[in-house]
């Protein structure tokens, strides 16, 4: 019987990197146990996002690299994940039952954005997690529709609202609470209001991540916010067009200034496949999201293409992640939330709730 040397072991896992954070499970501080008993060998692994669609092929690969080593007997690696809450903006304190709260935004509309939040938050909750959707999007609430919901949400107290409930996934949205029909004709302070009610009564149910669909645009209503929610990051979708990246671009500068970390760019539309003969063409060009990754030293998460059953998922409320859930653009919008998900992980931890609150009293 040979026994091993536990720096083999760990020198192995150094060379092993995560795809997701970019890593390896050594500096990442994933490794959180190693077992030697004679040539056996034993070792837990925790991931900082939710990788259900990843685990199995993690513990292959660790498990193959390790038996390389010489002298090597059984191997076990047991592969989880953990969530837990990040900071949020100095100002702000964290939203109770919501570990981390994400923005998705764009400096424009029509890039996709609502549809990329839908299928996130779903990517999300099949990976694994506890996700909620917030439609901050108090002029075109669309939710409700890509999640095929309506009617009002229940409040048990009347004073606060149950979240409506699509494919596992806790949402709301004005959209509930007016008629289709109704035009918004709100100034700003309303807007902000409603959203700060819609965010702070609602009954989330122990979320990970609460995923927040942004009105288009960086004027005053998305600049207040970015300030009044307690974000843990955001990620901003564009089209690779060049108005589009413009616009982008603001969009990023603008949680650059209230101090919220990029998480990454979501390049939607990227390139067009013809459903009849399969012709590939980038109808509205291409690179621009890696472009401007690269210019602001953020992380292009994915592209996605311009295929039609994304939006004809989306108008009959049964979005891609859902309605194909083995399809290729289904299986890119999982591979974008975990590294959305692996790069919060990386950002700081929060520790308010570790903190007991100090009253002082005259006696």
């Amino acid at each position: 019987m040979v026994n091993l040397d536990k720096s083999a072991v760990e020198n192995v896992l150094k060379d092993i990197v995560d795809p997701h954070t970019r890593l390896d499970l050594y500096s990442a501080k994933n490794v959180k146990g190693i077992d030697i008993t004679g040539s056996d060998v034993s070792l837990r692994i925790e991931l900082g996002y939710p990788a259900k669609s990843y685990v199995n092929e993690l513990k292959s690969l660790v498990e193959t690299r390790l038996q390389q080593l010489p002298g090597i007997g059984r191997v076990n690696a047991e592969i989880n994940w953990k969530i837990v809450a990040h900071a949020v903006q100095k100002t702000l304190k964290p939203l109770t039952n919501v570990k981390n709260i994400i923005a998705v935004a764009s400096g424009k509309g029509g890039v996709g954005k609502s549809t990329t939040t839908a299928n996130l938050a779903l990517a999300l909750a099949a990976e694994g997690a506890s996700v909620g959707i917030l439609d901050a999007d108090i002029y075109g609430p669309s939710i409700p529709t890509m999640l095929g919901l309506s009617g009002q949400p229940e409040s048990p107290d009347g004073k606060t609202l149950l979240p409506k409930v699509s494919y596992g996934v806790q949402t709301i949205s004005i959209g509930y609470l007016v008629d289709p029909d109704q035009a918004m004709i709100w100034r700003g302070p309303m807007v902000t209001g409603a959203l700060q009610q819609l965010l702070t009564q609602t009954q989330w149910r122990d979320l990970d991540y609460l995923i927040v669909d942004l009105p288009p645009g960086t004027g005053d209503i998305q600049l207040t916010l970015a300030q009044q929610i307690p974000v843990s990051g955001a990620v901003i979708v564009t089209t690779p067009q060049d108005i589009a990246l413009i616009d982008a671009q603001r969009g990023l500068a603008m949680f650059e200034k209230v101090q919220v970390p990029i998480l990454g760019l979501v390049e939607n539309m990227s390139i067009h496949i013809c459903s009849q003969c399969g012709h590939e063409e980038a109808i509205f060009g291409s690179g621009g999201g890696a472009a401007m990754a690269a210019k602001n030293h953020v992380e292009l998460l994915g592209s996605l293409p311009l295929d039609i059953k994304i939006r004809e998922f989306a108008d009959h409320g049964r979005p891609t992640v859902a309605a194909d859930p083995d399809g290729r653009p289904a299986q890119i919008y999982k591979a974008i939330a975990r590294r959305m998900a692996a790069k919060l992980s990386l950002s700081a931890k929060d520790f308010s709730n570790r903190f007991p609150n100090i009253v002082i009293q005259n006696t």
